[in-house]
């Protein structure tokens, strides 16, 4: 491959369709083994950009090939692509020819794990696969289903022995695969006992923190004024309000009238005019 080959090779574009652009990297030549190496010692001991273009781009049909192997998860094979691709791009980074392996053999693995990491990013809203071996069981379990449905006892303990994980970890990570995505604000169900939106039964009901900071301190306030405008009472018109207002077990108008020596009427209007003062003290 020349020098003016190199420069001249074409640039596959995903911004059109997914088939065009697969059309434009199948008509990209295949290198030989020789032209492999020698581009490949240019990178390694040059950094040579082009060299590194050049590997790329005639290697980029076999990321499709890959990419097209995990279409059945339901994302975009464009998107799976673009991460093979960086996979690919890696892989050219760390290739060293010397080892006498092809590059797409060393490929491969970076390829892969560029895409499994795309799809247990964005395969749910919700990550399916957390542990080590949860990512070992996401991507081997439904090739180890020899049926639909839920496995039995018997092939659990199988694909355990076979994927070398615990039994209790194959049905967790079956019940997460078979669990589906619900939306936060499903439409509400007039009965209640139907309405599985997350939105309905996750959404608190309590106060925020500024209405609560609110309320304490309107709560803070008025205590405040009210203990300000009982100091200004004098003694007889506070021990009425504290005996009608202020205690667990309330006195009544006609026994305040027997302690005062007044009736009960004169006990009301004291009442009434300590209560106004109060009140004027509160709202100033």
């Amino acid at each position: 491959m020349t020098e003016e080959t190199i420069k001249n090779l074409p640039v596959p574009s995903m911004t059109g369709s997914l088939e065009s652009y697969i059309n434009t990297v199948n008509q990209i030549p295949v290198l030989s083994v020789e032209e492999e190496r020698f581009l490949a010692d240019r990178v390694r001991d040059e950094n040579d950009l082009d060299a590194a273009h050049a590997l790329v781009m005639s290697h980029l049909r076999f990321v499709v090939y890959v990419a097209k192997g995990y279409s059945g998860y339901g994302l975009p094979v464009g998107d799976l692509i673009q991460e093979g691709n960086i996979g690919l791009m890696k892989a050219i980074k760390r290739f060293n020819s010397d080892h006498k392996v092809r590059l797409v053999s060393f490929a491969v693995h970076w390829i892969r794990a560029e895409i499994h990491e795309y799809i247990l990013k964005n395969w749910r809203i919700l990550k399916v696969a957390t542990t080590k071996a949860h990512r070992k069981l996401f991507f081997n379990l439904r090739k180890n289903k020899k049926r639909l449905g839920w496995f039995t006892h018997d092939e659990v303990n199988q694909v355990a022995k076979d994927l070398d994980v615990s039994p209790e970890v194959v049905v967790e990570m079956e019940s997460r695969l078979h669990g589906q995505d619900v939306s936060f604000d499903l439409p509400t169900d007039d009965d209640d006992e139907n309405n599985y939106s997350p939105q309905a039964w996750l959404t608190s009901s309590a106060p925020t923190p500024e209405a609560s900071l609110i309320k304490e301190t309107e709560t803070d306030k008025n205590h405040s004024a009210l203990f300000k405008g009982l100091d200004k009472l004098d003694e007889r018109s506070l021990d009425i309000i504290q005996s009608r207002w202020l205690v667990d077990k309330k006195a009544t108008l006609q026994d305040l009238a027997a302690k005062y020596n007044v009736s009960a009427e004169r006990i009301r209007q004291l009442e009434a005019v300590a209560l106004k003062k109060l009140k004027t003290q509160m709202v100033a």
